[in-house]
């Protein structure tokens, strides 16, 4: 298999502006992109259409394959790892409040290795400081790390994250369970458990403006007691 295919997909909820940057950024670095709409307002996912007839991405709406409310999480990995199988590629994850690099792609791929599981780019803000989830790296012992790539058994993000075909083929997204929302630690789990290795690149930055598209989550930061309230009251954000 060409190292150089990939299977990349942007699962997407609202927040069309930040949305569509995150789109033409992928478009623009020269690959294909898979979009999946999870139950965006009407008018957002009208502009998705339009986006796939102007720049040819691929939009699925996922309110035409089941009417289980958003997030669809689990069903979209599944969808994504039963395509980029049959394309025998690589998956990539971009979140729709991440905007990559024309290069990002690429440097990732060339860190593929037959005992890699999973690759991951690191989130920064504007200032070029890392941020969530790897707002840890701010800590002193890692700022002489910054050309480096880094084996971790830290927790991985899907903000953008390269899944390689060889834990697709050993990881079955079918057993995955649903009654949770979001799956980046369990399957960053589950390839460890597998015996691979997951490497999060320090070199290789990407923008993120964390959660565009569920805004209610930035209580975790801002109001911790109504977070934790809605999250255990609403059963929401169940990792």
């Amino acid at each position: 298999m060409p190292q150089s295919q990939l299977h990349i997909i942007m699962p997407v909820k609202d927040s069309i502006e930040l949305t569509e940057k995150a789109i033409r950024a992928v478009v623009s670095s020269g690959h294909t992109l898979c979009v999946y709409d999870d139950n965006s307002l009407t008018e957002n996912a009208l502009r998705l259409d339009e986006l796939a007839e102007e720049i040819g991405i691929n939009v699925m709406h996922i309110s035409e394959l089941t009417d289980h409310p958003s997030p669809n999480y689990r069903l979209v990995l599944q969808l994504a790892q039963e395509q980029a199988l049959a394309e025998d590629k690589h998956l990539v994850i971009v979140e729709s409040d991440v905007i990559v690099q024309p290069n990002t792609f690429e440097r990732m791929v060339d860190e593929v290795q037959q005992d890699v599981g999973m690759v991951a780019a690191v989130t920064v803000n504007e200032e070029g400081e890392y941020n969530f989830p790897y707002h840890y790296l701010r800590r002193l012992r890692y700022r002489f790390l910054t050309k480096k790539t880094i084996n971790t058994k830290k927790r991985f993000s899907f903000c953008c994250t390269l899944l390689t075909n060889e834990l697709l083929h050993k990881a079955d997204f079918q057993q995955l369970d649903p009654t949770k929302n979001w799956y980046d630690v369990t399957i960053s789990h589950w390839s460890l458990a597998l015996g691979f290795r997951n490497l999060l690149m320090l070199a290789n930055p990407v923008l993120h403006f964390p959660h565009a598209s569920r805004p209610w989550k930035r209580l975790k930061y801002t109001n911790p007691l109504l977070y934790y309230w809605r999250k255990i009251t609403q059963k929401k954000d169940r990792i």
